[in-house]
């Protein structure tokens, strides 16, 4: 197999001659910020949305000026090294090497990291990366409010999705159902939950620690196209547990069906496929 090629700080290198030091504060610390997405055809998808995203999460870890002003060229330049033309991409940047002490310096010399692997090509007539549809369990693992992590952005401290996969060992589930400390639903552990009720769509309100998805904002403005009303408010399990349907979305998964919660079968439909075929032809305009 064809060693991939990966950015380090803008230099192209092999995978296996990747580096990033150890003292280096995204491994001490966790001091980073992250980005997954797609690209279709060469082209990275909603990568405006995605790259606001990252400079948010920087902005809100105190480095503002992190994210590389030629990023989208690091990230189209490792697709072209490695001829990908549909893959997955997750761009890292952190706040680099620093003296060994907790409190950050407010001069910041990132470190920048692009990894890339092929994956199937989306749109018209592709078929779905994800195996069969989502099993869903509750966990009791919670998603931390704002005030203790940023829910807005994707951070290196990604245990909290971690514990809640833990959790699942010795289920039938593939995903966690995360809820916020009042036993709210916020999220599953990599994607945002939609429920389907009545025609109407149902996610959890942005308001609460929810991760503002990039698909998920997607998503709304599809439905909204297709006359979907959609409702963003506070759910419990059971709210989900008795929709009519239900999906979860991230960048990698697009759209995935929830076949059951918590051994309840829900299942996607009518709604779930129209919304799925919405983004199919979203995705092969940039063909």
């Amino acid at each position: 197999m064809t060693d991939p090629v990966y950015s380090v700080d803008g230099a192209l290198v092999p995978a296996s001659e990747a580096r990033v030091r150890v003292d280096d504060r995204g491994f001490q610390y966790g001091d980073g910020a992250f980005e997954t997405l797609r690209a279709y055809g060469g082209t990275p998808f909603e990568w405006s949305a995605h790259r606001e995203r990252l400079a948010r999460t920087c902005s809100r870890l105190g480095m503002p000026d992190a994210v590389p002003d030629d990023a989208h060229e690091r990230v189209k330049a490792t697709l072209a090294a490695n001829d990908f033309d549909d893959a997955y991409l997750k761009i890292c940047v952190t706040r680099g090497v620093q003296p060994g002490t907790l409190s950050p310096a407010p001069d910041v010399d990132p470190t920048v990291v692009v990894y890339a692997k092929p994956l199937p090509r989306g749109g018209v007539g592709s078929d779905p990366v994800w195996d069969e549809p989502a099993r869903l369990r509750t966990v009791e693992t919670r998603r931390p409010p704002d005030d203790v992590l940023p829910a807005d952005g994707k951070t290196h401290n990604y245990l909290t999705a971690v514990l809640a996969r833990v959790e699942l060992r010795g289920t039938d589930a593939d995903e966690a159902l995360l809820r916020d400390a009042s036993g709210a639903v916020a999220c599953a552990a990599t994607s945002n939950v939609f429920a389907v009720a009545d025609g109407r769509l149902h996610t959890p309100s942005l308001d609460g620690p929810v991760l503002p998805g990039v698909t998920r904002s997607v998503v709304v403005d599809l439905a909204g196209e297709a006359g979907y009303p959609v409702t963003e408010g506070t759910y419990t399990p059971l709210d989900v547990r008795e929709a009519d349907e239900a999906f979860l979305t991230n960048s990698t998964w697009e759209v995935r069906p929830v076949a059951h919660v918590d051994g309840t079968a829900v299942g996607g439909g009518p709604v779930t496929r129209a919304l799925a075929d919405r983004l199919d032809e979203r995705v092969e305009a940039l063909y």
